[in-house]
């Protein structure tokens, strides 16, 4: 089973349910990777969502990436990428999967800049954080490219546009 935990900051106040948002992004996303049945396990497997500021995501970005400057989302993995198919062995039941945390006015800047609301970007950067968390990466061309197959598959499912859809200005 899968639990995910949403923490907002002043800023995201704006009357949207992000938690609803969140658990549909991360079920939408584990759903169609090989670890779907975290989904439906007896263990309780957790992701944490943290909607913050620019400022606090550039102290993160800078502590733990050594680059000072905020950036859309972070991802804090928990489990290592070898263990993630034996994640029902946990001692009490229980598995912190890891953080995603996002920048209120890089995700509204995001938004903006691509025509979309600022709640379908957060859904994005949600899919893309939640992929971090299970071991996807995009450092190489064909990681790049299987990871973005998959947000826009997890996307379609929430109904949102491909956000890597090139349009000719």
């Amino acid at each position: 089973m899968i639990d995910v935990a949403v923490q907002n900051e002043p800023g995201w106040d704006d009357g949207t349910d992000w938690e609803k948002l969140a658990v549909a992004a991360v079920s939408a996303t584990l759903g169609i990777t090989p670890y779907a049945e975290i989904l439906t396990a007896s263990y309780l497997a957790e992701i944490s969502v943290r909607l913050t500021d620019d400022d606090e995501v550039q102290a993160l970005n800078r502590q733990y990436r050594q680059k000072d400057k905020p950036t859309n989302v972070l991802s804090f993995p928990m489990v290592q990428d070898d263990l993630l198919d034996i994640l029902d062995n946990s001692d009490d039941g229980e598995v912190l999967l890891g953080d995603i945390i996002l920048a209120r006015g890089v995700c509204e800047r995001e938004a903006a800049e691509k025509g979309v609301t600022t709640q379908e970007h957060a859904t994005h950067l949600i899919v893309h954080g939640t992929l971090h968390l299970v071991g996807y990466d995009h450092i190489a061309d064909d990681e790049a490219e299987a990871m973005e197959d998959i947000e826009r598959a997890a996307l379609a499912r929430l109904g949102i546009a491909d956000p890597y859809v090139i349009t000719e200005s």
